[in-house]
């Protein structure tokens, strides 16, 4: 744990003070003895603290590459679609399934490196479905003192990092497997479940998913007794639930399997560049990794890749933009379409949603003056808030035979998918990462250079297919100082719902968890206070039943905290916490940007309609109240008021999902259907709904200081109001934001007018 623990244990401290607040760690820090850690399986095992050095490879825990049959035969008969064959038996991991199989019905834990296009992503699930060991089996389970029959096992889950993985490889794998994913479909092998959005056929025995949709379902069933076998796809992204899911498999590997009646379950680990020696030690029955230790074996799978020109700039470049549009200028006008390989598409990325869109607009603004002798061009955003149903257009055969396909993604497209036609990729170099602040106590989120790893996958986007370049548009002299590996999101970024997982699913010593990085004790302390501030856990440390509630919602704790208290009869204001929250959560702004702030500009007018003197949080709830209210042409009232559709749309999607998620919690009625007539909130409810807001956000207020500055309750930190904001240049008594950040200065963003006692009253004082 580094230099913090070490102190913390020497003076002695239980507690965390926040002004005379006093707040017991006791109940969730508690300190166990060594002789006590090592004498439980189910006790964890704390990896910073392990000095033994990286184990050997040797033949008991290595299956070595071997010599590929020239006609390999699986001994189990093919099944699934017949005119996907060809194209399964070409992947290298085709030949190496009967080792896969073999080595999963020895042992538990099988971590399988499987290089970029080896197939494992696809192959693996199908691969294992029809093993004995995966066959659903009645097994009797003591519930709360009483014997009952339960089935446990059936299904192969495999997770992936972000929705568009999920969906993208469910998709694909169904129509292999012969039973295609297709509207609502009834019955099938196939499924998948990211962030508002399930499709699970009755019938599943594959199920695409993402770490947190699985971490959700560890809530309701700590043993995932649906499962025979959990894969971990790209676990070398190291995301804050891809490491409580590791420490939670590792938990159910190596501890009690009473909640599965005794059944075991399956772990294979995949990635293409992971450490696979820390991931054995990490999964080994001892902990050590050593040659000794026969519970982990590894695989490696050769992968399938074409050769990638690198090609940077000369010299750094001023404007990203503007190098982007040349590149692609240049690549359009100088490249043929197709070649014997097949398309010739452009994969473009770029930092963030803002820097798509922008890009987009320039892009088409070009295509349109295109030589008619030249092909078309069609440009897909590829972004983690666009829905489902938009990212799968990135991936669908470009509409018009003489057309070239241009995706802008961010950095979702570097690992799990293949977007079909790729042979070039624009690489800027640059990706938003979550920075926690803790000097602030907040979030950024601010465009940061790549890691050397991340560089190598966007480049290998380009030889999936055939030949292909990469344009980096940044000199070799600063790709060579780029960091090797990005840092684990655990160890730069704010765990509160990291720890609250934990606690609801029953861990007491969150600093002995099982983590492959354990973040720093006052990152967890931080973290425990907030959920303290947010009635989520008592003085002693314990979840409240509010807490497990929380925890329940797919969004962050503090926006759960919110929708609790919505329901509440003291605010009563459901219905306009779940519209702001959705337009809030739908993508980086509902709001495009207006370039003329001229006066007699319609679009400004048209926007001003919607301003509201609360602010930000209301201003969205009227966009979103008249934009459901339209009844006639959604699409033109977007465009004459400068709304992002996209964005609209999935705000839209977020809402209905939930509403739906209250109703079945019992929390409101089912509301009227769309459209309603727009009536403006009056004051009264404004106040309602922003002190619900503050039951989750009363530590992101500010006070206006007598010199006009706005000042933190919480740090006493010096904030100004974003230019974004219609509350821009006001000065007002208190203020209460949703996000911070940082450029030239720190900057508050989606910012409500509050009063300074609703503070007080928000945090119980």
């Amino acid at each position: 744990m580094g230099k913090s623990k070490k102190r913390k244990a020497e003076e002695g401290e239980d507690v965390i003070r926040i002004g005379d607040k006093v707040i017991s760690l006791e109940g969730y820090l508690t300190k166990k003895s060594k002789k006590e850690s090592s004498s439980s399986e189910s006790k964890a095992i704390s990896m910073k603290d392990d000095t033994t050095p990286p184990p050997q490879s040797s033949s008991h825990n290595l299956v070595r590459d071997q010599p590929t049959p020239i006609d390999f035969k699986p001994s189990r008969p093919i099944s699934g679609d017949p005119r996907y064959y060809e194209a399964r038996k070409a992947l290298p991991i085709w030949t190496r399934q009967d080792d896969i199989r073999r080595i999963l019905r020895q042992k538990d834990v099988l971590i399988l490196v499987g290089e970029t296009g080896s197939g494992k992503s696809t192959q693996v699930p199908q691969f294992l479905y029809q093993e004995q060991w995966c066959k659903r089996r009645t097994v009797k389970i003591e519930v709360n003192g009483e014997s009952k029959d339960i089935d446990v096992g059936g299904v192969i889950a495999i997770t992936q990092p972000r929705r568009v993985a999920a969906a993208t490889l469910a998709h694909r794998v169904s129509r292999e497997v012969g039973t295609p994913l297709t509207g609502h479909t009834p019955k099938g092998l196939v499924g998948y479940s990211v962030r508002f959005d399930y499709q699970v056929p009755r019938g599943t025995r594959i199920k695409y998913l993402t770490e947190g949709m699985l971490l959700q379902e560890m809530l309701r069933d700590p043993g995932l007794t649906q499962y025979s076998a959990v894969i971990v796809d790209e676990i070398h992204e190291r995301s804050v639930d891809v490491d409580l899911l590791a420490g939670f498999l590792k938990q159910i590997v190596s501890g009690d399997k009473a909640r599965r009646g005794g059944v075991p379950l399956k772990v294979i680990i995949m990635s293409a560049t992971a450490n696979v020696d820390s991931i054995r030690r990490f999964f080994s029955a001892d902990g050590s990794g050593a040659a000794g230790d026969n519970s982990v074996e590894c695989l490696k799978i050769e992968g399938r890749q074409f050769p990638v020109e690198i090609i940077h700039t000369p010299k750094p470049v001023p404007d990203i933009e503007e190098a982007l549009l040349q590149t692609v200028e240049k690549l359009h006008t100088e490249e043929a379409l197709s070649d014997k390989y097949g398309r010739k598409d452009i994969l473009v990325f770029l930092p963030g949603q803002e820097q798509i869109e922008s890009a987009k607009d320039r892009i088409e603004d070009w295509a349109s003056n295109l030589d008619p002798n030249l092909p078309k061009v069609k440009v897909f955003p590829l972004f983690g808030q666009l829905s489902i149903e938009a990212q799968h257009q990135a991936f669908q055969p470009v509409p018009g035979g003489f057309t070239r396909k241009i995706v802008l993604a961010t950095n979702i497209a570097e690992t799990s998918v293949t977007v079909p036609g790729v042979r070039f990729v624009i690489d800027s170099g640059k990706a938003k990462i979550k920075e926690y602040r803790p000097r602030l106590g907040m979030e950024s989120l601010l465009p940061k250079p790549i890691s050397k790893s991340s560089a190598i996958q966007r480049a290998g986007r380009a030889g999936r297919e055939g030949p292909g370049k990469c344009f980096r548009l940044y000199t070799e002299e600063t790709y060579e100082a780029l960091k090797q590996e990005d840092l684990p999101e655990i160890l730069r970024t704010d765990i509160l719902n990291a720890v609250l997982t934990m606690l609801a699913r029953g861990v007491d010593d969150i600093l002995s968890f099982p983590l492959m990085d354990s973040p720093e004790v006052e990152s967890v302390e931080k973290a425990l206070l907030h959920l303290n501030i947010l009635d989520a856990i008592d003085e002693h440390g314990a979840i409240t039943k509010l807490g497990r509630k929380m925890v329940m919602f797919p969004v962050t704790p503090p926006y759960a905290r919110v929708l609790l208290a919505a329901a509440e009869p003291e605010y009563d204001c459901l219905l306009e916490v779940i519209d702001i929250i959705a337009c809030v959560t739908a993508g980086e702004d509902i709001f495009l940007q207006i370039r003329s702030e001229d006066e007699d500009c319609e679009e400004a007018r048209l926007r001003k309609e919607l301003h509201r003197r609360e602010g930000d949080l209301i201003t969205y709830l009227t966009a979103m109240q008249r934009y459901t209210s339209e009844n006639s042409d959604r699409t033109k009232w977007c465009k004459d008021r400068k709304i992002n559709i996209r964005n609209m749309k999935q705000a839209l999607n977020i809402r209905k999902q939930l509403r739906r998620l209250c109703v079945k919690e019992g929390m409101m009625e089912e509301p009227p259907k769309d459209p309603q007539p727009f009536t403006p909130v009056p004051p009264e409810q404004a106040e309602k709904i922003l002190r619900a807001f503050l039951k989750g956000f009363a530590l992101k207020t500010a006070i206006l200081a007598p010199d006009y500055s706005y000042v933190t309750s919480h740090g006493k930190h010096i904030v100004a109001i974003h230019p974004s904001s219609v509350l821009h240049g006001e000065k007002k008594e208190a203020i209460m934001y949703l996000d911070y950040v940082y450029t030239q200065k720190n900057y508050a963003k989606k910012v409500s007018v509050i009063q300074s006692e609703w503070i007080a009253e928000a945090l119980g004082a």
